[in-house]
């Protein structure tokens, strides 16, 4: 497991390197000595060459793997090791970003650049000659002295950085909360770390409609986000709706069924209390986790749920 604070004992990445939009290089660390000079811009022509439903793992023309993610625009790549796991190598990525987000806020161009010395920290304490030391949390905060330097603040008049954590609606323009881009870290000049916790239910729905305008096929994935600015936390109860039904078959409560195909969970939640009441029990880290996903096909069905439970302090 990646997480672990041992991951998978053998050398995984030579080059880790971020990319703007346009192909600027705003981060690159060579692990292991290795990179050519055109590595960076090698990438970017490839990348930009392939279609739309780009694979997350492909070879450059010299028959070396690359990997890579995407998020808010930015190329986040690496080079793979004879031997490394691909699937191992995007799942590292994606802890990657969560880890930067947690670490520098809403992540974006001008994030990035602000935050380079914080970032090449994080990756310094992430990898060694390319071995993936950690990617927990809990385990990287006592080695992280650099504090971020947050980005300037949101504004009314720009409502285009609206996302996750807030409200936007098109009859009330509500500034959102400040958790999105907000790292667990205390920023410069703040006097140690507020004791809240976000929760946030995110869907899409993706349509297949025919020619004739007919919908073929209708696929909902949501998921559950928990965002906790807890120094330490024993445990968070999250209280779903008693319809919430999984499967076909099952009913549950004398409403109507609110219904997933399927449905996972992170690590840290415990099942205790899930089947009999619907109560998920987290034990999360700082930063932000991915409590609960699910998916549902043909059908729109919104998720209830009620507010944490928390340990020491109101939720916010």
């Amino acid at each position: 497991p990646v997480g672990g604070a041992c991951a998978e004992r053998r050398p995984m990445f030579g080059q880790v390197f971020v990319l703007s939009s346009q192909g600027d290089r705003l981060l690159y660390k060579d692990l292991r000595g290795d990179g050519g000079p055109d590595l960076v811009g090698a990438f970017y022509r490839r990348v930009t060459a392939l279609p739309g439903a780009q694979a997350p793992v492909f070879l450059d023309r010299s028959g070396r793997p690359l990997a890579h993610v995407r998020h808010a625009g930015l190329y986040f790549a690496a080079t793979l090791l004879p031997g490394a796991s691909p699937f191992l190598a995007v799942e590292f990525l994606s802890r990657l970003v969560t880890l930067l987000r947690d670490y520098c806020g809403a992540l974006d161009e001008q994030t990035v650049s602000l935050n380079f010395a914080l970032i090449y920290e994080v990756l310094d304490e992430l990898l060694d000659y390319g071995y993936i030391q950690t990617t927990r949390p809990d385990v990287l905060k006592n080695f992280i002295q650099m504090e971020p330097v947050a980005s300037p603040r949101f504004s009314l008049l720009d409502l285009s950085t609206i996302g996750l954590f807030g409200a936007d609606t098109q009859q009330s323009k509500v500034a959102p909360s400040s958790a999105a881009a907000r790292p667990i870290l205390p920023l410069r000049g703040e006097q140690g770390a507020q004791s809240e916790v976000f929760l946030d239910v995110v869907e899409r729905l993706s349509v297949v409609i025919a020619a004739n305008g007919t919908p073929m096929k209708t696929d909902v994935q949501g998921e559950i986000r928990l965002k906790s600015f807890f120094p330490g936390c024993s445990e968070m109860r999250i209280g779903l709706t008693e319809e919430f039904c999984v499967g076909k078959t099952e009913l549950r409560g004398y409403g109507t069924a609110v219904r997933v195909d399927e449905c996972s969970f992170h690590s840290s939640v415990k099942l205790e209390e899930f089947e009999r009441s619907r109560i998920l029990r987290v034990n999360p880290s700082q930063g932000e986790v991915r409590a609960e996903g699910g998916r549902v096909s043909l059908g729109w069905q919104r998720w209830g749920v009620s507010a944490p439970d928390t340990c020491g302090s109101s939720p916010s």
